[in-house]
């Protein structure tokens, strides 16, 4: 097969290894820039174009969409898609999870655990929005945050109202979240390929920092998932309507609670702390894909 990897950058570790698992496998693999990507769009012959070529003759595409592209990287993944490419993770789906708010919703409505999260709009709002999560400590965080940036834990009332109204003067839009304080700065990521979780992580985060993420100098170390974690990462993903994802999970009094789901996971800090090649899965899932809808394809003869 030809499987195209949009990507912006060929020389990180994701990609690289992604294009190592598409050549082992014995397909050819093409790194393409999302945003250098233009479209020709109509009813007829939709195509891509990049660097002043035609890009024809693909099976299928991984998208690796960074979140401050998302609404042209969708762009691009759609224009495959119309093109009758197999996307490994669909331009729907991508930005499904890319909206925290509506992934929330869309979790919660599948009756999936999560923390408490409220969501406003107006100042006076804010002393009922905080009691609704159940007070202070609590977590707020910008919907157009990533990989922990834009993440604030407010740990008494009159800091967290200072917080929320800041946040909303400068019209920025928030999620005011339960803190799960047993978890004690640390999650569970899965990743998930298709319905099966191919390899999980806990992340730790540095000293005093509630924040688990390895970009921010989080740690990891391979972890065993209970079944019900497992069950609910797979559930997480098929809500989101992703084939390929990062789920984090935290521990709770509770049980487990699903914090994110991620449509473009890392895949170095969970490779080189677990040891699995998550790559490979990625690829196998892709040659049954095309292999399935190729055969559907298929005329009957009578």
């Amino acid at each position: 097969m030809k499987i195209g990897i949009l990507s912006q950058f060929p020389e990180l570790y994701s990609t690289r290894r992604l294009v190592e698992a598409c050549e082992s496998r014995g397909h050819e693999a093409v790194v393409i820039n999302t945003l250098n990507c233009y479209m020709n769009i109509n009813s007829i012959k939709p195509s891509i174009h990049y660097q002043g070529e035609d890009l024809t003759g693909f099976d299928a595409i991984i998208p690796r969409i960074h979140a401050s592209v998302t609404f042209y990287g969708c762009a691009v993944v759609r224009q495959f898609e119309m093109m009758g490419v197999y996307s490994a993770n669909d331009s729907i789906s991508i930005a499904r999870s890319r909206d925290k708010l509506r992934a929330l919703q869309l979790l919660s409505r599948k009756g999936i655990g999560m923390p408490i999260t409220g969501f406003a709009n107006k100042p006076n709002d804010i002393p009922d929005l905080i009691n609704m999560v159940g007070g202070a400590p609590l977590v707020i965080k910008l919907l157009e945050g990533t990989q922990g940036i834009g993440v604030v834990l407010a740990e008494t009332k009159t800091a967290a109202e200072s917080v929320i109204e800041a946040f909303l003067g400068l019209k920025a839009n928030i999620l005011v979240q339960e803190y799960i304080k047993e978890s004690n700065g640390s999650d569970i990521r899965c990743f998930v390929v298709g319905d099966k979780v191919v390899a999980s992580m806990k992340r730790q985060g540095p000293e005093g920092d509630f924040r688990s993420n390895l970009h921010l100098g989080g740690c990891g170390e391979k972890v065993k998932i209970t079944p019900e974690e497992r069950k609910m990462a797979v559930a997480a993903v098929k809500a989101m309507g992703l084939v390929v994802a990062g789920v984090d999970i935290l521990r709770s009094n509770r049980g487990p609670l699903i914090l994110e789901v991620n449509s473009a996971p890392g895949i170095e800090g969970i490779e080189q702390t677990t040891g699995i090649s998550v790559t490979e899965p990625i690829v196998e899932y892709i040659e049954k894909m095309v292999a399935a809808n190729n055969k559907s394809k298929r005329p009957i003869i009578a």
